[in-house]
């Protein structure tokens, strides 16, 4: 992967068709192709409660529910692409999460009306997610790989400190501005600048050796 420096985003430097994440590849079980999901579902879910919720609730209990679900119904996903089967776990997330708001109101009532709003916002921040990747999407093969490397940048953005996973979720994915990041870290707006390109370079690191 190369850094997009201007945009703050991570340039893949091939377009070599990567396995689809529907299918599991030789030698790996379904539950193990699945699970690839999991740090992808789990940076969704969380960015929805903390941002949306006040972290109110975990968002383990929500991914480990929506894994579930889809493990008992993956013979019935009836999409043609790997596009469509990461929306099918966006619903089921959705649903999920819904359920978790319900009981924390102390309703059982299912309210369509938060549900709705609670999909689109999955879907933005799951788009923001795929444009840290700043790849060619006009062929099938290229599409297959940023698809492929969404997941492996949540993978990847779990396992950097705290303060760097925390500046990129606020600045890429939750679209605040550098004077609102710097509020919400209790830091300088110039040293949030710095934070966030270090964060960047040590992506960038990752991705490479991942």
């Amino acid at each position: 992967m190369a850094l997009a420096a201007t945009t703050g985003r991570i340039e893949p430097l091939t377009d070599t068709p990567a396995t689809s994440s529907a299918n599991p590849a030789p030698g790996e079980s379904w539950g193990e192709r699945l699970r690839r999901y999991e740090p992808w579902l789990r940076l969704l879910a969380k960015l929805e409660i903390d941002s949306r919720f006040q972290g109110k609730f975990s968002a383990s209990d929500a991914v480990q529910q929506t894994l579930l679900e889809a493990w008992q119904n993956w013979d019935r996903f009836r999409g043609q692409d790997e596009a469509q089967r990461r929306a099918w776990l966006r619903q089921i997330l959705t649903h999920q999460l819904a359920k978790l708001v319900r009981h924390f109101a102390g309703t059982q009532k299912r309210d369509m009306a938060r549900e709705i709003p609670l999909e689109a916002s999955l879907a933005q921040s799951s788009l923001r997610l795929d444009q840290l990747l700043a790849a060619d999407q006009s062929t099938p093969s290229a599409q297959a790989v940023a698809q492929e490397q969404a997941l492996q940048l949540a993978r990847v953005l779990e396992q950097l400190p705290d303060d760097y996973r925390q500046v990129i979720v606020l600045r890429n994915l939750e679209d605040l501005s550098h004077d609102e990041i710097a509020a919400r870290m209790n830091r300088s707006v110039g040293a949030v600048r710095m934070l966030w390109v270090r964060a960047l370079a040590a992506l960038r690191e990752k991705m490479l050796a991942s």
